[in-house]
């Protein structure tokens, strides 16, 4: 087995903030790496009965291919200022854009499936309620705490317990959004296609994985890079 930088009692996040990549491995065997990231591996393993051994070694064949010329951006280093401007334009902004554009397909694949698929009601239900979330979520972030936790850097807020309270509420609405994520990847059977699924049923459940998959990366930039920087 490829030797790597980590150990079975590595925490999950900490691998993922040193080699981004390895948040699909964690994703296949549905083990957290955002809200749940601050669990060593060997636990989130036994917690799911995910082969301990298996793990290691895709995350070390994961890291053994990976480079900082193929490897997504690794962030640790970067100033807050800079964390929070990629946040807004590779997060916010696409995925206000997608929750716009996807709505009419989710409503359309519910009205026109439902009664022979009534998973299509519950993901309809689901996906809804994740919309009003994040979009609220995102634009509070914009306005109020992000300002909030530049001040606090720039020693401009005297207040700091003000600016933890902040971070705990947006943890707690990241865990509820990764709670209806996973939801919907449950009512799904991890997006698993009937045999009568039209174009646009498709459609939908390849761009809601995909809305997953961005989402847990979003959250894990912010609870396990950004935040930990205040608190």
């Amino acid at each position: 087995m490829t030797t790597i930088p980590f150990s079975n009692t590595s925490l999950v996040r900490d691998i993922v903030n040193e080699v981004p990549k390895t948040s699909d491995v964690f994703k296949k065997y549905r083990i957290d790496f955002c809200c749940g990231g601050n669990t060593p591996i060997s636990t989130a393993a036994a917690e799911l009965n995910v082969n301990l051994d298996e793990l290691m070694e895709e995350l070390a064949n994961v890291y053994a291919k990976s480079d900082q010329s193929d490897n997504m951006e690794v962030w640790t280093n970067s100033s807050s200022e800079e964390i929070i401007q990629h946040i807004i334009d590779y997060y916010h902004n696409p995925l206000r854009e997608e929750l716009a554009a996807l709505s009419p397909y989710v409503t359309k694949v519910a009205k026109v499936h439902g009664d022979s698929h009534p998973e299509l009601l519950k993901v309809y239900e689901l996906f809804y309620e994740l919309k009003k979330e994040l979009i609220e979520h995102t634009l509070e972030e914009e306005a109020t705490s992000f300002p909030l936790l530049l001040s606090l850097e720039k020693n401009e807020v005297e207040n700091r317990e003000e600016a933890i309270e902040v971070i705990r509420k947006l943890e707690s609405e990241h865990d509820h959004a990764g709670n209806l994520l996973r939801e919907i990847r449950e009512v799904t059977n991890d997006f698993t296609l009937p045999l009568d699924a039209c174009g646009t049923y498709r459609l939908v459940y390849n761009r809601l994985e995909m809305l997953e998959s961005h989402t847990f990366m979003h959250v894990h930039l912010e609870n396990n890079i950004l935040f930990p920087r205040y608190i």
